[in-house]
């Protein structure tokens, strides 16, 4: 059975393409709240990960021994564009443990915005590990590393005592079995593990229904929520949508994009948890059904949220800037959502 089409492309009158995909949406109790396609559907958290995977570090005594900020906790948890704040922000975390960012093992790659791949080549600079998007998580990795005086050198193998504490973690939060957890590799060469679409929603729940853990898992949880609500430009970035979403919303919401179209969201004091999967793995169409949900919400005035509007119904421009089409939520979850929250 096919999941439903949450997002439609119109050019002129014509539905042009369409993505189908999954949300799921739980509450305190795991039940759930609303559902559309199958919430079974195993994949890969991706980059979604990211806040759970820095749980192990905040449980140890790290954050008091080095000093760790809310803003870098909240770039250990991002997925970050390379600008300056950012690569500041991970060279501070890396200059603490007295490491550097030739001990990151992520793997280099260009900025996300153009002006700031400009500004590199001006300056005759290349790209280094500290530029991948996700550096911000391996100098998190490797402050458990150097906390613990285990192996930096090999700290993104799966058998790596981080690594295995990691899935661990992950498997609690999740509310599975570690053996059901497929190991794969991520864009950043670290292990990411398969977890169905209800227990990606279940994990984000936990980060703010952490009351059948230990008062350790419960502050690393409440700390985490902090310093991605507190720091939204760590986790992203200019022109982003989690830290757009979470400048707006985070009094109530926090979120975080995963590569191939998932998005997870805990709406942190209600203790609800959600998770988007778009089929195709495209990325645009996560943000659109994120957006009609929050939308769906009695949480904010409608003139709160219109700065996040761009991401709900997004304009297709050509290269002469002329609007060809709009990316916009399907009918049928526009409706379903109506029906359930308005």
């Amino acid at each position: 059975m096919e999941n439903p089409i949450l997002v439609e492309v119109h050019r002129g009158e014509i539905v042009e393409s369409f993505h189908r995909g999954v949300i799921c949406v739980v509450d305190e109790n795991n039940e759930l709240l609303f559902s559309l396609g199958d919430i079974h559907q195993m994949c890969y958290p991706r980059s979604s990960m990211k806040f759970l995977q820095h749980i192990p570090l905040l449980e140890s005594g790290a954050v008091l021994k080095y000093g760790f900020t809310l803003k870098e906790i909240a770039v250990m948890c991002g997925s970050h564009n390379s600008e300056k704040m950012h690569l500041e922000t991970v060279a501070s975390i890396l200059s603490k443990i007295g490491l550097s960012e030739l001990d990151l093992k992520c793997g280099a790659h260009l900025p996300t915005l153009s002006e700031d791949i400009k500004d590199m080549y001006q300056n005759d600079k290349k790209p280094t590990d500290i530029y991948n998007n996700c550096s911000g998580k391996h100098a998190g990795f490797l402050a458990y590393c150097m906390f613990y005086n285990v192996d930096t050198d090999d700290y993104l193998n799966p058998n790596h005592p981080l690594q295995q504490q990691i899935k661990k973690v992950c498997a609690e939060m999740y509310e599975v079995s570690e053996e059901s957890m497929i190991a794969a590799i991520d864009g950043c060469s670290a292990p990411v593990y398969s977890v169905s679409v209800l227990h990606q929603a279940i994990g984000y729940k936990n980060l703010a229904a952490a009351s059948n853990f230990s008062e350790a898992r419960k502050q690393a949880c409440a700390l985490i929520i902090e310093a991605v609500k507190s720091y939204p430009e760590m986790v992203a970035g200019t022109n982003r949508y989690c830290t757009d979403m979470m400048r707006i919303c985070g009094d109530e919401i926090v979120g975080k994009t995963g590569a191939e179209g998932v998005y997870c969201m805990s709406l942190y004091n209600k203790k609800i948890g959600v998770c988007i999967k778009i089929d195709d793995g495209k990325m645009l169409p996560q943000y659109n059904v994120a957006q009609a949900f929050i939308s769906s919400l009695k949480l904010f005035p409608i003139e709160k949220l219109a700065p996040l509007h761009k991401y709900l119904q997004e304009d297709i421009l050509n290269w002469n800037q002329l609007k060809t089409g709009v990316l916009n939520p399907s009918e049928l979850l526009r409706i379903e959502l109506k029906r359930q929250f308005i």
